[in-house]
C-alpha cells in the first residue's frame, strides 16, 4: 500500500512538472506595471476627491516643442495646440505618441529664435472655424476647413493690437480676449507697440470692439463662471502674480475688480497663465509649479503638477479630460469633473 502511494505521488509530481509553464511561458502571465505618472497630484482639501478620482495619473502625450500653449479639442477627435516660440500649431491624435504639424507660421511670417511671436490661444467659433491668437501679427484670425484665414480683429481705435493672447466666449455670443505685449521683442518698451496699455476686450457679435479693462499689467488666461456673471483673469507678471475676478454687467462691460488670489510670494517656477472652469464653478488655473484648483470661494483645494510647468489647460475627450500644455510637452489627466 505504501509502495503504491509512493508511485502515485511520484507520478502526480511528474505530471504537474510536465504541465507547469516554463520560464518563457511564465513571462506571458506577468502583470505589466502601470506606467509611472508624469507628475504628482496634491490633494489639499477632501473636496478635491470629487474632482480628481483615486488613482488618477498624469500622462505625457508628446514632447520636443518650444513653448506649448492653447490646447483646443476638436469634435473630430483630435487636439490642436500652439508652439509660441516654434511659430506652429500642432495636432495630436489619441493613440499617437507624437504630434504632427497642423499649421506653419501660425503667428508671424518670420520669428527670431526664442521670441514669442507664434500663435497662442485657440478657440472655435459658432461656424466651427478655428480662432487663432497671433502674437506676431497682433490679431485674431479664423481659419476654415480650406485653410482660408479671415481677420476677426486687429485694431482698437485705429491702432494695432499688441499680441492677443487668450480668448473666452460669453453666452451672448461675444468674444472676450486679453492683449499683453509678449509678441513684441521689447514688450512694453518696443517701438512697434502702439497702445500704451495691455487691455481686456469684448468683441460683440456685430463686430464692435469694446475695451473693458486696461489696468492689468499682463492680462493672460480668462474664463467665465457657469452663470457668466463673473470673469476670471490671470495676470502673468512676476511682480504681480495674481488672478483677478470681475463682475460682468448686463451690457457686457466689467466692474467691481477684485483680487481672487495673489501668489506673488510663491518662488516656484511659473506664473498665473491659462485657466478653465468646470460646470460647478471650480477654476483650474496654471500657476507656479502646476495647475492650481480653486473652488468658487477662492480656496485652493488641490494642485496637478506635471513634470514640466504648465502654461495652459483645455477640456477634451468626453469633457472630463484636462489637457495641459507645459513648456516643451503635452500632458493630460482624466478627471471626474466636467468642463464648461
Amino acid at each position: 500500500m505504501n509502495i503504491r502511494f509512493t508511485f502515485a505521488a511520484t507520478g502526480l509530481a511528474l505530471l504537474l512538472a510536465a504541465c507547469a509553464p516554463g520560464p518563457d511561458a511564465a513571462k506571458q502571465y506577468e502583470k505589466k506595471a502601470a506606467p509611472a505618472s508624469a507628475g504628482t497630484i496634491a490633494r489639499m482639501d477632501p473636496s478635491v476627491n470629487e474632482l480628481i478620482p483615486a488613482g488618477a495619473t498624469i500622462e505625457k502625450l508628446a514632447g520636443g516643442m518650444g513653448f506649448t500653449e492653447g490646447p483646443l479639442w476638436m469634435k473630430a477627435g483630435y487636439l490642436l495646440f500652439s508652439d509660441v516660440t516654434g511659430n506652429k500649431i500642432w495636432k495630436w491624435t489619441p493613440g499617437s505618441d507624437k504630434a504632427e504639424s497642423y499649421l506653419e507660421k501660425s503667428g508671424a511670417d518670420e520669428c527670431a529664435p526664442g521670441s514669442y511671436c507664434g500663435s497662442n490661444g485657440l478657440s472655435l467659433d459658432s461656424a466651427g472655424r478655428v480662432l487663432i491668437c497671433q502674437h506676431g501679427r497682433g490679431q485674431i484670425v479664423a481659419i476654415d476647413e480650406t485653410g482660408k484665414q479671415t481677420v476677426i480683429v486687429n485694431k482698437y481705435q485705429g491702432k494695432r493690437l499688441n499680441s492677443p493672447n487668450d480668448m473666452a466666449w460669453h453666452s451672448d455670443g461675444s468674444l472676450y480676449f486679453t492683449d499683453p505685449p509678449y509678441g513684441f521683442p521689447k514688450q512694453d518698451d518696443d517701438p512697434g507697440k502702439q497702445l500704451k496699455f495691455n487691455g481686456i476686450y469684448r468683441r460683440e457679435a456685430n463686430g464692435r470692439l469694446i475695451l473693458v479693462h486696461q489696468n492689468m499689467t499682463r492680462p493672460n488666461g480668462l474664463g467665465f463662471s457657469p452663470d457668466y456673471k463673473t470673469l476670471y483673469v490671470a495676470n502673468s507678471d512676476p511682480k504681480q502674480k495674481l488672478w483677478m475676478k470681475f463682475a460682468v454687467n448686463a451690457n457686457g462691460t466689467l466692474s467691481d475688480p477684485k483680487v481672487f488670489s495673489d501668489v506673488t510670494s510663491e518662488t516656484t517656477e511659473g506664473l498665473p497663465d491659462g485657466l478653465k472652469l468646470d460646470k460647478k464653478g471650480n477654476i483650474y488655473a496654471t500657476g507656479p509649479g502646476g495647475v492650481w484648483i480653486f473652488n468658487p470661494a477662492g480656496q485652493v483645494i488641490g494642485k496637478i503638477q506635471p513634470t514640466e510647468v504648465p502654461a495652459n489647460v483645455g477640456w477634451g475627450d468626453d469633457g472630463k479630460t484636462l489637457y495641459m500644455t507645459a513648456r516643451t510637452g503635452l500632458y493630460r489627466i482624466k478627471l471626474a469633473a466636467e468642463g464648461m
